[in-house]
């Protein structure tokens, strides 16, 4: 039996240049996506680097960072997937191998954008120690205060965050209050002119407090001199 001869379509000009199109289209395709996966690798370790540095911003002394996960049944070193109902945080050491800290990061929605910050949380005395942006979007000059402004970071020295007697919960819930107005030791004093992003840092850690610590808590010896 003869062959089929080409139909019209494939041997006109505009039959190629289709063809040509297509061909370019797949071979650009795999560039891309191989220029794509090529490049997961270095931005994995940019990213671990730009953590690391965060860490050791609020964690003074820590040397080393670890990626845990806090589960209801205890803590396990962070993987590919986030277990159910878990959640992330870190673990910082000394040169020793010595906790000094965890740090945790918070996000809420401020006056632009999301607000994230990684505040230091002290597992012995139960407060915050620490606070840095991770990213911020807000206006300059009133809403980045919560970079600079010394009053309101001061609200990070020894934020209370305890735990009621039996772990299940943060004792007082952490707030923002108008400025100048702060009372307790739960609470952070808002930059004036800048509530809406200064809630949005309380609200962040607040929830992420919530969360985490009643998991980390219970199980924290485990973390101690890096086990």
């Amino acid at each position: 039996m003869s062959e089929a001869a080409p139909s019209a379509a494939e041997t006109t000009p505009s039959g190629a240049m289709i063809r040509a199109l297509g061909i370019a289209a797949t071979i650009c395709g795999l560039i891309i996506v191989s220029a794509y996966e090529g490049s997961l690798d270095a931005v994995a370790r940019n990213k671990k680097i730009a953590t690391e540095r965060a860490v050791f911003s609020v964690i003074p002394g820590a040397t080393s960072v670890r990626e845990f996960v806090a589960t209801s049944a205890g803590i396990v070193p962070a993987g590919p997937t986030l277990p159910e109902g878990g959640v992330k945080f870190f673990g910082a050491y000394d040169r020793a191998g010595t906790l000094k800290g965890i740090a945790a990061e918070a996000v809420a929605k401020g006056y632009a954008d999301e607000v994230r910050v990684l505040y230091a949380y002290d597992p012995e005395k139960q407060v915050i120690i620490g606070l840095g942006v991770v990213s911020l979007h807000e206006t300059p000059g009133i809403g980045d205060k919560v970079r600079t402004d010394r009053d309101f970071l001061k609200n990070f020295v020894a934020l209370d965050a305890h735990l009621t007697a039996d772990m299940k919960a943060v004792a007082n819930a952490i707030k923002v209050v108008k400025h100048g107005t702060k009372q307790h030791g739960w609470e952070i004093d808002a930059i004036s002119g800048s509530t809406v992003t200064s809630k949005a840092v309380g609200k962040g850690i607040r929830d992420s407090t919530a969360a985490l610590l009643p998991k980390l808590l219970p199980f924290v010896g485990k973390l101690k001199e890096g086990k």
